[in-house]
């Protein structure tokens, strides 16, 4: 089901994570993934991997944040491996902290990786899909873009960005046969999360109607299927994974 054969997807953030858990399932579902990130180690350990179990897989070290290099960063993408058709835009940080105590560089450093990320590499790889006539552009948004979290103004504010800017380029290019969704995935367990004691965790998940954080995978599958043909009918939603934490 959902297979992308013939396809070269591009995942930012994919060292690790959300990111990586995509990396993994689209490429088990045919599609020759660039796994893109700012670790060059594990993107090579993730690619040695993903080959040796027959899988297409190509690394690039690319950091979003530098949005006037991306051009130069992508110009290091075989020839081959052009035009990507599905983008998934996952790369992203946190700065945690209260409003009154927020520095102008925490407020800017995640606008600048979450959100102005998202729109450079969406605009320097668009050209290929409008040249194709096909593509998927999935960006990886938040609940709490949705609901709003204590102390993550910097990250809401870009994750919340990211569905205006994914509604707004949906009616621009949708004539074109591209599709922009988003997902926003709610509390995910990761290596982040595996720092938080059992009394922590049980605090995030008695908030969860399905009573449990979500897995890399949750996450992946709800991209797969916004990726695939199937999903063809479908623009401009957010696809809430949150296990019910948000409805």
């Amino acid at each position: 089901m959902f297979r992308l054969e013939g396809k070269t997807a591009l995942v930012t953030g994919a060292s690790m994570g959300i990111g990586e858990g995509i990396a993994r399932r689209l490429a088990a579902a045919g599609a020759t993934v660039i796994v893109a990130a700012r670790s060059t180690d594990r993107l090579e350990n993730l690619v040695e991997e993903l080959r040796g179990l027959g899988q297409a897989a190509h690394p690039l070290t690319l950091d979003v944040s530098q949005a006037e290099s991306l051009q130069e960063q992508l110009a290091d993408l075989p020839t081959e491996l052009l035009p990507v058709q599905i983008l998934v835009n996952n790369a992203g940080v946190t700065a945690d902290n209260l409003l009154a105590r927020m520095s102008l560089e925490q407020w800017s450093h995640v606008i600048d990786t979450n959100l102005t990320g998202t729109f450079a590499l969406s605009r320097a790889l668009l050209r290929g899909m409008l040249r194709s006539r096909w593509g998927r552009i999935v960006n990886i948004s938040s609940v709490v873009a949705l609901m709003g979290n204590g102390g993550q103004t910097n990250y809401a504010a870009s994750k919340a960005g990211i569905i205006g800017f994914s509604k707004s380029l949906a009616r621009e290019i949708g004539s074109r046969n591209i599709t922009v969704n988003v997902v926003a995935p709610g509390y995910v367990s990761t290596a982040m999360t595996e720092s938080l004691t059992e009394q922590q965790k049980s605090a995030l998940e008695q908030g969860i109607v399905l009573g449990r954080l979500g897995t890399t995978e949750d996450i992946a599958a709800a991209v797969h299927y916004l990726a695939s043909e199937d999903a063809g009918y479908v623009t401009g939603q957010v696809l809430n994974v949150s296990g019910g934490l948000y409805i």
